[in-house]
């Protein structure tokens, strides 16, 4: 049965955080706010939490998960990032863009695209989110919660409950999202490439 923590949108109490956290620890799935849509998380080295993920989201190991990282810093230790592509994404976050680059080392042969070796990162925007990660203290495994069989990512808490309770460790309800995806921006190639359109302004990137 999932625990059900109602936080504060503006200022989250730390001690239902801690609780999520503690989960998060033990490999358990969260469905978490962001600053697009609601979304599932895991810790990045638990390989059965990752597996877990990908089925309750309906992907296999071709659909690229995405790193939420609490600082620019972080980012770098996950993906290859020369001068112009950090220019870039320091114009851009935080915000609603996720950003598709050359994994790095450090990152698990099991989390990267297979064919690419590419890895999708972003730095969300969410007051909530933002605390998860920086209580947690490093990144998190994330994909959109969306079911499997259709196309509309979940935005109700209590639905999400309703409908995951037996398959996710916990919920954190921090109110409705803003219910749009983020912009994607493949980086990962000689010239940056939107690859979907969404909350973010291509703009701040110069494109």
């Amino acid at each position: 049965m999932a625990q059900f923590f109602e936080v504060h949108p503006d200022n989250p109490q730390g001690r239902l955080l801690k609780q999520a956290v503690a989960l998060l620890e033990k490999g358990g799935v969260l469905a978490v706010p962001t600053d697009s849509s609601y979304a599932l998380v895991c810790h990045v080295d638990d390989k059965a939490a990752a597996d877990r993920l990908r089925q309750l989201r309906g992907v296999d190991d071709k659909h690229h998960l995405t790193l939420l990282c609490r600082d620019l810093s972080e980012l770098a230790n996950y993906a290859r990032v020369d001068n112009r592509q950090f220019r870039l994404l320091k114009s851009a976050t935080r915000g609603p863009f996720t950003f598709i680059l050359e994994a790095s080392k450090e990152v698990p042969r099991r989390l990267s695209h297979p064919a690419r070796k590419t890895i999708g990162l972003r730095l969300p925007a969410h007051v909530c989110l933002q605390a998860l990660l920086e209580m947690h203290g490093a990144p998190l495994l994330a994909t959109t919660l969306i079911p499997p069989g259709e196309t509309e990512a979940l935005n109700d808490a209590a639905d999400i409950r309703a409908r995951f309770e037996h398959q996710v460790a916990a919920v954190i309800d921090a109110g409705a999202c803003a219910l749009q995806p983020t912009t994607v921006v493949d980086l990962s190639g000689a010239e940056p490439e939107i690859i979907r359109q969404g909350a973010g302004d291509p703009a701040r990137l110069g494109l």
